[in-house]
Order: C-alpha cells, then structure tokens, then sequence
C-alpha cells in the first residue's frame, strides 16, 4: 500500500556521485487565509539543495555568465519561496555551503540563516529589492519579501515503493526521484507577503509536502495533486482523501521511456494504485497538456488491473508561475515549466468489475498544486 510513511526516503540523498552533480530538494504548498479579510492565497516554500561537494563560502550561481563560461556547476541552497494569484512570485534566497548546518539523515534538517526546515517545522525568510532582481537574472527570481513560522504535520504517505528502493537509490539508476512523504499535510502558523499577514491552519491549509532529488529533471515534467475533495454524489467533503499524480518521461540508466506516471488515489481509506513501477497491477496511462488563451488543461487516464482514474484539471495562466530550476550540470533546459496552486477540476474514481468499470464517485477539486513543462531534447 502507498500510504506507507518512510522518512528515510524523506532524508537527504545527495551522497556518492550526487555530491558532485546531483540535486535535492523538499517542497511545501498550502494555502493561508488574510489575517484582515479571510480571504484564500496559496504559497508554497522549498528547500534546494545543489552540488555540495562544490561548495565554499559563498554560492555558486550556474547561470552567471562567469561561471557558465569557465564551466563552473551551480553549488548552493536555495531557499525558494512565493505564492500563486493574479500577484504571483517566486523568490530565492542563496547561501553558500559552509553557511549550512545539515543534519543529512532522518529526520532531516536543514539551516542557513534564519531558514530552517525538518519533518515538522519550517522557519525562514527572503526578500529580493526590484534593483537586486533587475541586476542579477542569475537569481532566476522577482522581487518582494515573504516571511514565515509553520509547523507541519504529515497525514497521508504516497511512497512509490520500489522506484525509490535503497538499491535503485544507490545505482543511481533513475535520472529524477520523486517520495511524497506528505501528500496531504496539516500546516499551522503564519506567513507574511509584503507586508500582509496570513494565518495558516490544519482545517483549511489544504497541505502537501514531497521531495525529489536527482541528476537532472525530467520532460515532459507532470504534476497534480490536492486534498481539497468533495464528492459530487453525496455533496460532502472527503477528510480522509488525497491524490497524486507525477512524472512524464523518466529515464533509467540515462535511457528514456516513453510516457510514464505515478498516480495514486486515497479515497476515505481505501488506496488507489496507479503507479507503473508495479509491473503487477499493469497500469496504463494516457495524458495530455494543452495551453489556451487564459487557461492551461491536464487530462490524465490512468487504469490498472482493479480500477480506472480519469482526471481534468484547469488552472488560470494569470495565477501561475513560469517556475525557474537549474540542473545541477548549469543548465537551464525546462524555460517554459507551468507552476500553480490554484487549480481545480474532476476526478472519475472507477472499480474494475468483469470486463467493465463502476463508477465509484465523482470528486470535485480544488486548491490544485500543478506543473507542467518540456523542452526539445538535445
């Protein structure tokens, strides 16, 4: 079963070779109310981890023309930090690694400065001037300041399971590793954008939280998920539910298969597996990505040998971001990655029974995190 919590998979993975050339990152999202007007806005906080073993007193920045001439890899934290909405950024914050106190097995720990982040907590800040973000496009940032204080509690595990298993691990044998340690996730405390408080709490946060780490980033590059559910049969919410979908193209030992997703369903108990690492459960998956005028749209069909998942999910291009990642090589091949927290969309949940499917429910979602991006391959 996914729903399995593992926090040494939640630990941090940058040992052997990833030293050198490898990535490591945690993400959090969730949404928080005004502290003045109650109004809903969606944040979302990460840790990224690049290159240690290249590190020193200050961080290297792969994108600085310096650098990518001398062929210098990026080596840093960076503390990545926004919100989605009609006024969405993303901020970063860098630290080079002899400012980095990290504590690399479970449970994790990570400080630099002001900003820490664990199993339980989160503490940071980053303010970037519109001088600095017009002077330094190697940040990859904008401007504006968020400031925050959150505890955080995991309730529902999607654990991929053999893919992210100790010996695929160690080979290295995936280029993108994906664990969802918390694919729905209580958050409590407080945030501040600009200036304007929000509070955060476990009943309306909608929380997710997960990891990936690796060589490099996969294309095309998918991910939906939310714990903000309500079934359209019955009209009510779904307390014990979460979904998850991720991946695109993974590639194993540097060799690309073809149209690949992760997905699972926790649906008031009961899990849904889509996961094509289970070779046993024979799952199926067609998706497709389409970018309108205003919107963005992901319909993803995922089967297996139990059940049937069809998912529509639309997110406004005007709350989104275009999210900016470099590879720990100094590349920055994904230009065009959507990010968002504000979709919403339908989820069809099916039983296999003899050669036809039940509908089980229809869920109603919103509070959707979703990305999606590719680039021509070289």
């Amino acid at each position: 079963m996914f729903n399995h919590h593992d926090i040494t998979r939640n630990a941090c993975m940058l040992h052997g070779p990833l030293r050198h050339r490898g990535y490591d990152w945690w993400w959090h999202s969730f949404t928080a109310q005004d502290a003045q007007t109650g109004e809903d806005k969606a944040f979302f906080i990460e840790f990224f981890l690049c290159n240690p073993a290249l590190g020193g007193d200050a961080p290297v920045l792969g994108q600085l023309p310096q650098n990518r001439a001398a062929g210098r890899r990026p080596s840093y934290l960076m503390v990545k930090a926004g919100c989605w909405g009609e006024d969405h950024c993303q901020l970063h914050r860098f630290f080079g690694w002899n400012d980095v106190v990290l504590h690399a097995e479970a449970p994790y720990r990570i400080e630099a400065g002001d900003c820490l982040a664990g199993e339980e907590a989160l503490r940071g800040s980053v303010t970037v001037s519109p001088e600095d973000a017009a002077a330094h496009p190697e940040w990859m940032c904008d401007a504006g300041s968020l400031r925050w204080a959150l505890t955080l509690q995991k309730r529902i595990a999607f654990n991929v399971g053999y893919g992210a298993s100790r010996p695929l691990r160690d080979a290295e044998a995936f280029a993108m590793y994906w664990h969802a340690e918390g694919m729905k996730t209580d958050y409590a405390g407080w945030i501040e954008y600009n200036g304007r408080r929000y509070t955060v709490t476990p009943q309306k946060c909608f929380g997710y939280a997960d990891k990936n780490w690796g060589r490099d980033f996969t294309s095309p590059w998918v991910w939906l998920a939310s714990s903000c559910l309500r079934s359209r049969l019955t009209g009510r919410r779904l307390l014990d539910s979460a979904f998850d979908i991720g991946g695109g193209r993974p590639k194993v030992y540097f060799v690309p298969l073809d149209r690949r997703l992760l997905g699972a369903f926790w649906y008031e108990g009961k899990a849904y597996d889509f996961n094509f690492s289970h070779v046993w459960l024979n799952v199926k998956t067609e998706f497709s990505f389409e970018e309108g005028p205003e919107e963005v749209v992901w319909r993803v069909r995922q089967e297996n040998l139990h059940a049937a998942m069809e998912t529509e999910i639309r997110c406004r291009k005007a709350e989104m971001l275009l999210v900016n990642y470099e590879a720990p090589d100094g590349s920055k091949r994904h230009n065009r990655l959507w990010n968002g927290g504000t979709g919403w969309g339908l989820v069809k949940l099916y039983d296999r029974e003899g050669e036809g499917l039940k509908l089980v429910d229809e869920i109603e979602c919103t509070h959707v995190g979703c990305e999606y991006g590719e680039y021509d391959e070289e």
